[in-house]
């Protein structure tokens, strides 16, 4: 499925949880099926770029008040692993809506709401989708920025923020100084909807609304605050591997001219904040939603890195200016102001429904220890996945 700017896989729980054991376990299965180890991941699904290279596992929630739970899957590229630490907004408006066409929840006769819980992180959300008369549907005229492609529109509420900065702060500061080879960067680390490093672009000598090429000659730096900053998160202990979902890194500057990686034209006056983010050693193409979680959370911080170079401010909404457009958040508070939901407006469509074959990766294993080579063999005939909209009504 394709949930807003990314790819998704989605498999069933019933279809998967069979053969975690037979190849030799889940982190293996996702590797085969993506064809990792393979930077243009020719020998499976993955479209050899971090928005297509995901996946989860969905199921009916045993949890009351929540209708599916959902794990999450970043599928490494040129290696053979999956980052287990994130969740991913973008998968989370497709699951919302392959929720529905798969008969996993039972349909409103005006507008479905999908509550899901993301079992990487706990986080709860909402996916709301028009269902006029009880009808599913399977094609719609909603448009995201970062692709030209139209989808059903799903709104998709990130919930449970409501907490003070304490909560969201992990390290009780809303501006931390991180050093690296002798220079200091301003940052704010923030834990709403991903966990999330979002430094000042000045530090970096940039404006924060600069090319993803550009940004591309920063990375380095941007690993290693990153690193300093998983450290001072508590999202690892000195000594141990980082994870490269988590958290998220980006660099934050105030709202000016720019124009899109596809070629249009941005005024200043018609944002708030400009991000750039990395995603899987990467720049993003656009920004991931947890990451707009993340920002938009920061905002309402005073004193924040985001708030700092907010050039207007609202107490309703926050509009980020991304590689590929504006991407406009929606902000929920209680009484008291403080961040309650957040809410973004999407769109997904199911691509596909496929039967895929998995070669076992233990056998190609064996077979290459014992120097012979071995006839090619598959866990079972298929598995089953679905990719998001066919557009034949068909609501499997």
């Amino acid at each position: 499925m394709r949930g807003g700017t990314s790819k998704c896989w989605l498999f069933n729980a019933v279809d998967v949880d069979p053969l975690i054991a037979q190849a030799g376990g889940l982190d293996a299965l996702l590797t085969s099926v993506f064809g990792s180890g393979d930077p243009r991941q020719l020998d499976g699904v993955g479209g050899g770029s971090s928005t297509t290279s995901k996946a989860a596992i969905v199921r009916r929630s045993l949890e009351p008040g929540i209708d599916i739970d959902y794990l999450f899957a970043q599928v490494a590229i040129s290696d053979r692993r999956v980052e287990w630490g994130s969740n991913c907004g973008n998968c989370a408006t497709a699951i919302g809506l392959y929720a529905l066409q798969a008969g996993l929840v039972a349909v409103d006769d005006t507008v479905t709401v999908v509550r899901m819980r993301n079992e990487n992180t706990g986080a709860v959300l909402d996916a709301e989708i028009a269902t006029p008369g009880g009808i599913i549907p399977t094609e719609g005229n909603a448009a995201v920025p970062g692709t030209n492609a139209l989808g059903v529109p799903v709104g998709l509420s990130f919930t449970g923020l409501s907490a003070g900065a304490a909560t969201l702060l992990p390290t009780g500061h809303a501006v931390d100084r991180i050093a690296v080879a002798g220079n200091h960067y301003a940052a704010t680390m923030v834990v709403a909807g991903a966990p999330a490093t979002l430094i000042e672009a000045a530090d970096l000598g940039l404006t924060g609304a600069e090319d993803n090429t550009t940004i591309a000659e920063y990375l380095p730096l941007l690993v290693s605050l990153r690193q300093k900053s998983s450290l001072r998160m508590g999202l690892s202990a000195p000594g141990e591997p980082v994870s490269h979902a988590i958290p998220k890194v980006g660099i934050v500057g105030p709202a000016r001219d720019y124009r899109t990686a596809a070629g249009d034209d941005v005024r200043g006056d018609d944002y708030d904040v400009s991000v750039r983010m990395v995603s899987m050693l990467a720049p993003h193409p656009a920004i991931g939603l947890t990451s707009a979680v993340a920002v938009a959370a920061a905002s309402t911080i005073p004193g924040s890195v985001v708030a700092s170079r907010m050039t207007s401010a609202s107490a309703d909404r926050v509009r980020i200016g991304t590689p590929a457009g504006i991407l406009h958040v929606d902000l929920t508070r209680t009484a008291d102001g403080a961040l309650e939901t957040v809410t973004l407006h999407r769109a997904a469509r199911r691509i596909a429904t496929a039967e895929l074959f998995v070669a076992a990766p233990a056998l190609a294993n064996t077979a290459s220890r014992a120097g012979t080579p071995r006839r090619h063999q598959f866990l079972r005939p298929s598995l089953r996945a679905a990719a998001l909209s066919v557009g034949d009504g068909d609501a499997r």
